[in-house]
This record gives C-alpha cells, structure tokens and sequence, in this order.
C-alpha cells in the first residue's frame, strides 16, 4: 500500500462533468488498495470572476478580506469532489486548510507555509478515508484564511506530499506531460519521460507554465516525486525526480522562453562605485524584481549605460521609479522595451560540458538574431532577442541541440 497525493487543476475540475472524471482517476487509486489525499484549485475561470468582484468592491481592498473571498473557489470544488467520490462508493471528506491545519505567515494573498499538522489526516487515512484538501489555503499566525498566490495548489500538494511523506505526488493538468519545448511553437518538441528538480526548476522560473516555481523548490527541497499528467488522457507522464534517479543526463533538456519581460536601458550614468546600488536598490524597495543585467562603458569613458530586464507587468513602475530619481542618478536618457523575449537553454549535462553557450550564440547568429542581454547559471543559459524573432529561435536551438530527434 503507498501513499499517494493527487492535484487536479482547474482545468481538470472545470465542470460537473470533469469532477466526476478526476473522481475516477482518484477511486482507480483507492480501489489498487493506496491512501489517497486529493488536492483540488478551483473550477476553471472561478478564481478570475472573484478576484474581479473583489477588487470591483474595493480597489484599496483588505487582503485579508481577499483571501476570506478568493479561498472559496477551492472550497466549493472540494466539497464537490468529496460528494463525486461517494457516489462512486468511496469515503470521503473534504478539508480546508484551517482545518488540517496548514500554517502559514501572515502575508496576505502571497503566504508561505510554515508547517502542516498531519496527525488528523493521518488518522483518518489509516480508516480508509479519501481526503479531498482545498489547495492554494492555509490559517495565518492570527487565525485568519491566508491565500499562497496564483498556482498556489500545486504548492499545497506537494507540500502535503512532503509532510505526509507521500511516495510521489502526481499533478493533472491540461498537457501530458513536460516538453522540450513548448510544442505549440515546435511541432518537433517531445514529452520527457523523466527531469530533475533543477533542471524543471529552471525550466518554470524561465517561463515553462507547467509547473508552479515554489511548487518545485518544495519538491527539490523535499526530494517529493512529482508526476506531470494529462486528465484527459492516459498516456505516461513526465517524473520530475532527483537527478541520481536519471542514468544519462542529455546536455540539453529543454527549451524555455519568456514574452513577460521588458528591457530598460539607463543610458550615460556616472561609471562610478555605488551606481548599480543608486539605480537597483530603489527598485526593490518598491517590489520590483531584475533578472538580467549588463554594464557597458559608453563612448566617452566617463559613464555607463546599465541595460537590465524586469517583469513586463512591472516596467511603467519601474520606469516611473527612475524618472523619480533622475536628478539623483544623473543618467542622460533612460529607455524602455517591452517588444523582447527571454530564451533560456537549460540541463543538468552543462556542468560537464563545454561550449553550450558557444552554440547557442553561432546558432543564433547563423539566423540573424541579434543578442542584446545574456546570463548564465550552472545548467542554464539566457539571453534576450527581439520577440519577433522568438519563434525562429526556439525551433533553430530545439534543431541545434538533437532535441528534435526521437527518444
């Protein structure tokens, strides 16, 4: 008998109909004789309509009043589910996150767990019992609702995975699987059998949209299996697990790209020590968050030019912080671009390889594509293109590297 925790988006419980399909997937695993906890998100588009009527009511809003109204999404489709499973003859129970309890900080619409008391839900699995666990929720410090963030359910369950010390934790969703690149762009993209924490952690945080970032920092953090499956289907998924369990690792694994970014140039700013804290510390103190950075020395050698990217969402702000702040800074010009796309080529083989960056620039080159942002980590290397030209990008990199081939 295992352990198994199984998260349903809200793709998968988008409808009465679809409910009832993820309770046949969850009775299949009751019925081999394994302890089920299921983790649902709310039905499809319910989470927008009570955002929107939150903020329709109070644009200065409470965020602890938002999180009383948008936790409910999950409760609804809990309490749904839990009646789907005993018609099919199962037990079971629905359970929001106060009542397990999930802890979590105090931080409203973004809280991070903290701790999850298992003892109640433990017993009640060794009965016998299902427990159908509303995702994205937990109880603050103060006893009050707190919400983990959009794709915050997939936290929840792996998460619950980790603390029940669950044997994997399979996540079903509208695709089938992880690609190597997304296969809407590149018709050659193939689903990977298996993928490291790091490397499925890289591919999210570089704008794979499979998976939740915080999600996989819990898995890799936790060594939690995690199992990628189609609702909808029943073909094999894609084991995001630790990299001993890989016996070869391919140089490159996947493909990522990004059109949430922007870039801006801090043109002619004094080339002095103290310049990159000037421009980036009041950027941070209003939450905004830079990802690449390069420095070039301008003509006349006196000053700089400080080219860096932001969130899409975040460039009037960050924009409107720099113009605050010009007399300060002293730039010339300052110059935003939103019109740009991330690529990132990322695997675990890259530690042990030389000239991955090489033919990824030669490859870009080859096409035309001018190169105006990189950095690079240990598996991962990124640059920033035009986003014209993203889609010839993705297909001539998934070519250059054999990803394109079977198997």
């Amino acid at each position: 008998m295992a352990r198994i925790v199984q998260k349903f988006g809200g793709t998968s419980v988008a409808d009465i109909e679809r409910i009832k399909n993820a309770a046949l997937r969850v009775k299949r695993e009751v019925d081999a004789g394994n302890q089920v906890v299921v983790v649902v998100s709310a039905m499809a588009g319910a989470t927008n309509q009570l955002v929107d009527w939150t903020r329709a009511m109070s644009q200065l809003h409470d965020t602890r009043e938002y999180d009383a109204v948008v936790a409910s999404g999950e409760q609804v489709t809990a309490g749904l589910m839990a009646l789907a499973l005993q018609d099919l003859g199962v037990n079971a129970r629905s359970w929001l996150g106060w009542q397990i309890p999930i802890r979590t900080d105090g931080m409203h619409g973004k809280a991070r767990i903290e701790a999850i008391e298992t003892a109640k839900l433990e017993r009640r699995l060794d009965e016998g019992q299902v427990a159908v666990v509303a995702g994205f929720q937990g109880i603050g410090p103060r006893g009050r609702i707190t919400t983990l963030g959009r794709g915050g359910s997939d936290t929840s369950a792996v998460a619950l995975a980790a603390a029940l010390k669950a044997e994997r934790c399979d996540i079903f969703t509208d695709v089938d699987g992880v690609y190597t690149c997304d296969p809407r762009i590149v018709d050659k993209a193939r689903k990977l059998a298996r993928i490291t924490y790091e490397e499925m952690l890289e591919m999210a945080s570089q704008g794979a949209k499979v998976l939740q970032t915080r999600s996989v920092a819990v898995a890799m953090n936790h060594r939690v299996r995690v199992q990628v499956l189609s609702s909808f289907t029943d073909t094999p998924g894609t084991l995001v697990v630790d990299e001993d369990e890989i016996v070869e690792n391919r140089v490159v694994s996947g493909i990522a790209y990004s059109r949430d970014e922007a870039k801006i140039t801090v043109a002619h700013v004094a080339d002095k020590p103290g310049v990159a804290a000037a421009i980036f510390g009041p950027l941070a103190d209003n939450a905004i968050n830079v990802d690449m950075i390069v420095q070039n020395v301008s003509e006349d050698g006196q000053t700089t030019d400080m080219t860096f990217t932001v969130a899409r969402a975040d460039l009037d702000r960050a924009v409107a912080v720099l113009e605050e702040r010009r007399a300060a800074l002293g730039f010339r010009a300052l110059k935003p671009d939103s019109n740009v796309a991330k690529i990132s080529v990322i695997g675990v083989g890259m530690r042990s390889h030389a000239g991955v960056a090489q033919q990824m620039f030669r490859t870009l080159a080859d096409r035309g594509i001018n190169i105006q942002v990189i950095s690079t980590s240990e598996i991962k290397v990124s640059v920033l293109i035009a986003a014209d030209y993203a889609e010839l990008a993705l297909r001539a990199l998934h070519t250059a590297y054999g990803l394109d081939e079977a198997g």
